[in-house]
């Protein structure tokens, strides 16, 4: 049985690379930086449309940090620095 004929991948049949850069921890590279649950500015960077705590595959931080923001965004959230979630219309 003969194969199926793929099309060319690009102008000269190879296929494209896509170069993906590793992120890195924020809180990793500058130590100065802390996580505050008094700092909304800073965690919402961290925090989707919805309100949801972002993953760190999307963000960049290491567990340690990750796990330190997500008390911090909890903390800010009981204190109503932050929302639980958008508001509803």
């Amino acid at each position: 049985m003969p194969r199926p004929v793929r099309p060319a991948r690009g102008q000269d049949g190879q296929k494209k690379r896509v170069y993906m850069r590793k992120r890195v921890c924020k809180f990793c590279q500058d130590p100065n930086l802390p996580i505050d649950y008094k700092n909304p500015k800073l965690l919402k960077y961290f925090i989707s449309e919805r309100g949801k705590v972002m993953p760190r595959r999307m963000t960049g931080t290491c567990a340690n940090h990750q796990r330190k923001l997500k008390e911090a965004i909890n903390m800010a959230r009981h204190i109503a620095f932050l929302p639980f979630t958008t508001l509803a219309k």
